[in-house]
């Protein structure tokens, strides 16, 4: 299981407006944008000091304002200014995706990508909100009560435990994280060799699936697995699915143990 990252010790924009807000009571596009103190000017400082490879998709901003809009996200906060004012973030060649607004490279907005996933409607409250996502089938995604007691953390759904891990940091620290931070340690035992020849012409909306699972026994080695490009879409609805199969089964085990104690 990869042990997850110490919080950053470092002041950073990490206020992230939650989509509370009832669907009748939408904010408009003007009360989103805040054009006294956006956080992107400091996220751009940020991306001019990253030590990783990051990537600004193009934004386009007729779509940048739907995004917003659909998201109900104040440009205030990181979570804001990056939906509004990119197309999504690629770390790593794409190895991690940070969605945005949406590109021809990264085809989904970040409310897109939550409807019908973690809410139902535009403006509905979500318990958790997925933000990003890598090539090997991880998920990240801001806690908002469902994942655990650490409201607006972020939580990693690790592809070789189905386990949301927390972070133990907020998006702008998550952020940090991807821009600044040794990837190769947080991803050990899931990055092949030569898995960077692999990335560089990978589509934002494909991830690697790979036999035997990684969260098998015979997993384990990820140079033994097998690898098969598939859809994002497909696969993160394939291990919500899985996972809630391994905690029946670990329920089910656990009423054996108990009745084989008494």
């Amino acid at each position: 299981m990869i042990k997850v990252f110490k919080a950053i010790s470092i002041f950073c924009l990490s206020a992230v407006s939650l989509l509370g807000v009832a669907q009748n009571k939408m904010q408009s596009i003007d009360e989103l944008i805040n054009k006294t103190d956006p956080a992107w000017p400091l996220v751009q400082k940020w991306i001019d000091s990253a030590k990783n490879k990051v990537e600004i998709l193009e934004v386009d901003s007729a779509k940048a304002k739907d995004a917003l809009y659909n998201a109900q996200i104040s440009t205030y906060s990181t979570l804001g200014a990056i939906v509004y004012n990119t197309g999504g973030i690629m770390i790593d060649n794409g190895w991690i995706r940070i969605l945005g607004s949406g590109s021809a490279k990264l085809n989904r907005s970040l409310p897109e990508w939550n409807k019908d996933k973690t809410i139902t409607e535009y403006g509905d409250k979500p318990g958790y909100l997925l933000v990003a996502d890598d090539a090997v089938g991880g998920f990240f995604a801001i806690n908002y009560g469902s994942l655990g007691k650490d409201i607006k953390n972020v939580y990693y759904l690790a592809p070789n435990s189905l386990n949301w891990e927390s972070l133990g940091a907020g998006y702008g620290e998550f952020i940090l994280f991807c821009f600044d931070s040794d990837l190769n340690k947080f991803y050990k035992g899931l990055r092949w060799s030569k898995w960077n020849q692999f990335i560089a012409n990978l589509d934002g909306n494909k991830s690697y699936s790979f036999r035997p699972y990684l969260w098998e026994k015979e997993g384990t080695d990820i140079e033994k697995c097998t690898r098969k490009l598939v859809d994002t879409e497909d696969l993160y609805r394939f291990n919500i699915t899985k996972q809630k199969e391994l905690q029946e089964n670990s329920k089910e085990d656990k009423k054996d143990d108990n009745k084989k104690e008494q």
